[in-house]
């Protein structure tokens, strides 16, 4: 695997196994996140699976996944239509 960087494309990170939620739009609008084998998170926009990649952490994302846990970011969806 390459030096990993953010915006790599996601093409480069081997073979990883990307996955998304269940509350995720059929329509393919979605965030996917692979485990990568160094123990960061690798995430993409499923409409670009090949584009790029931002790579986070596991410190990283135990931050953001508590916060949005506890509606930390609530504000930012508003009301679904």
């Amino acid at each position: 695997m390459n030096q990993l960087h953010n915006g790599m494309a996601a093409t480069q990170l081997g073979r990883v196994v990307w996955r998304k939620s269940h509350f995720s739009n059929p329509s393919g609008n979605c965030v996917e996140l692979a485990a990568l084998p160094g123990g960061e998170v690798a995430i993409r926009n499923s409409r670009d699976p090949g584009g790029p990649a931002l790579i986070y952490t596991r410190l990283e994302i135990d931050a953001f996944v508590r916060g949005v846990k506890s509606g930390q970011f609530d504000d930012l969806i508003g009301p679904i239509d």
